[in-house]
């Protein structure tokens, strides 16, 4: 069996039929010295690709690449027969995992691999980790070439997952966390510092600040990138978890091979963290709750800024009822399905796939798509989400946040299901009053406020003073203007005059999700297991705002879980909040 054609030496190509052709003579002395150089730049030019073509170099060379791209299985493959067989891939590739969270590896940079030498090839490497900055070394990659095999092959061992590493030795870090730095409110207010994490504005502040504690396991792989050792406390809950990893500094520590220090480094702390927060807005926000279950947010409309979270306000979504009508006039409003002179059979309930949908308390409502609006009609806004579609209604929701990936840490997704599981008529016209499987926080439906305040574009929430505002298009101009106004006469004379404010225009839109059921169901009055007439726990009320109507300043949310209606119990909510605010 021949031995294998190397690259780049394959014999001159002869063409059949071709004979010698007759040359001139020569002056051979007068070129000689011409020829003699030509010949010795050949002759350096073999030998300089000579070496560059040397398999066991090129080899080396491509298993440090595939190491800065982070591909082991190229690695693994670039190994001989036999470490292949030894050491399978899995394996192979959980060494140099391994080695890269002890060292809090965030990045290889391969540099030139050089000459053979004694059956070895060094390539300079440039390590960057998170704790220990930059490291420099030499691999030194023992590398073989065998006679009937194509090319070279690694002879590896444990010891090549780390430069300078030598046979035998353990890779091993020592980590200790700085101190953990403050967090502030908007104006410089502490809201926690130290270890205790103490505020002068005591049960106030924790509630924004939010926990630390030991971690939970669903966060051990990250903090194990960050170098924060097992035990360390966390941010768990509120601004401590938002802001974590400013909070929390770099760690310091020393790495090693064995019993050699190979690096060392001293923690060092981050800077305390300015928040949006504003304390008073907050305070008015929890005294609003006043000990209920529910939730409460707050931003500006402009720039997202979130200046109070109070109660689950971001993390337990719940039913959002009529202020998700909202979404539903935008979206028929867009796909001219409504229209501002749109009028509306005035009727106590709404016929879908032959089942009613009752308004409130079964009034009769109908009339003008604004006093449609203003009072809520869901006779009115059922039949309009059932004619705009699932799929087009999905897509408004969608334009307004709703199945969007969280953006605050803790905060759980506002969802609406996709349109293909929503089902027939009477379930897209339930999921257009806010019914059926939607859910939502308040925090979004802050935002949703905020994109009518601000002419259709919603302002995506920060927690960070300073922060670099992202707004959304959720609904066009136009739109958002009518809108505006119709919500404006909610509070003037609808269902929302719970949150006016004097001398203060406010726009709003109240909401009462059922718990139960939206239909019309005769229920048996002998049940004992049947809820009373007047059962407030049956509902969460939601109130959704801004103000001043012309130039707002700030976008509420309000829902109270099981509290009765909307205009009756979030509206007023609503309104002691926004006055405090407008009072900053």
């Amino acid at each position: 069996m021949s031995a294998p054609t190397r690259p780049g030496r394959r014999p001159p190509a002869r063409v059949p039929g071709s004979s010698p052709r007759r040359r001139r003579p020569v002056a051979w002395a007068r070129l000689a010295p011409i020829v003699a150089a030509a010949l010795a730049a050949f002759v350096a030019g073999v030998a300089v690709g000579a070496g560059a073509d040397d398999p066991r170099r090129t080899t080396a060379q491509e298993f440090v690449d595939a190491w800065a791209r982070g591909d082991y299985a190229v690695m693994h493959g670039l190994l001989t027969p036999e470490d292949r067989r030894r050491v399978p891939l899995e394996r192979f590739s959980a060494a140099y995992r391994d080695a890269a969270k002890v060292t809090t590896l965030s990045s290889v940079t391969a540099g030139r691999a050089a000459e053979p030498a004694d059956g070895v090839v060094t390539v300079p490497v440039v390590l960057r980790t998170r704790i220990f900055g930059t490291l420099s070394g030499q691999v030194a990659l023992p590398v073989t070439e065998d006679e009937g095999v194509e090319g070279a092959a690694v002879e590896w061992a444990r010891n090549l997952v780390h430069p300078g590493l030598r046979p035998g030795e353990k890779l091993s870090r020592s980590t200790e966390m700085p101190p953990r730095a403050a967090i502030q409110a908007r104006d410089g207010t502490p809201l926690a510092k130290g270890d205790a994490r103490l505020s002068e504005e005591g049960a106030l502040a924790s509630e924004i600040a939010g926990r630390v504690g030991p971690a939970p396991p669903e966060r051990a792989a990250e903090l194990e990138r960050r170098g924060v050792p097992p035990g360390a406390p966390v941010g768990l809950t509120g601004l401590e978890r938002e802001f974590d990893e400013a909070l929390a500094g770099t760690p310091g520590g020393e790495l090693r091979a064995g019993g050699r220090v190979l690096a060392s480094v001293e923690p060092r702390a981050g800077s305390a963290v300015r928040s949006t927060i504003d304390p008073d807005i907050q305070r008015a926000a929890v005294e609003a709750l006043a000990g209920r279950f529910g939730g409460i947010a707050v931003i500006r409309p402009k720039n997202g800024e979130v200046l109070a979270l109070a109660g689950i306000a971001y993390s337990a979504p719940q039913p959002p009822g009529s202020v998700f009508k909202i979404v539903t006039l935008a979206g028929a409003l867009q796909a001219g399905v409504a229209k501002r002179s749109s009028e509306y059979p005035v009727q106590t309930a709404a016929v879908l796939e032959g089942v009613e949908l009752e308004n409130a308390n079964g009034e009769t409502c109908g009339g003008s798509l604004a006093n449609a609006f203003a009072h809520s009609c869901n006779s009115v806004f059922a039949p309009m989400g059932a004619e705009l579609g699932a799929k087009r209604l999905v897509a408004a929701a969608e334009k307004f946040g709703f199945n969007a990936d969280p953006v605050l840490a803790g905060e759980m997704r506002s969802t609406i299901p996709a349109a293909g599981e929503i089902g027939d008529d009477l379930a897209v016209g339930s999921t257009a009053i806010g019914q059926g499987k939607v859910l939502a926080t308040p925090l979004l439906f802050a935002t949703v406020a905020g994109a009518i305040a601000e002419r259709g574009v919603r302002p995506i929430p920060t927690l960070l003073k300073g922060d670099e505002p992202r707004r959304e298009r959720a609904t066009s101009e136009p739109v958002a203007r009518a809108i505006a106004r119709y919500m404006r006469r909610v509070v003037t004379s609808g269902t929302g005059v719970g949150a006016q404010i004097p001398g203060v225009k406010v726009a709003g839109k109240t909401g009462t999700a059922e718990l139960r059921d939206t239909t019309n169901e005769d229920l048996d009055p002998n049940d004992p297991a049947a809820p009373p007439v007047d059962d407030r726990s049956d509902t969460n009320a939601w109130f959704a705002a801004y103000a001043p109507a012309a130039r707002p300043r700030v976008a509420v949310a309000v829902m109270l879980v099981g509290q009765g209606a909307g205009g009756e119990t979030a509206a007023p909510a609503a309104k002691h909040v926004m006055e405090a605010a407008l009072r900053r």
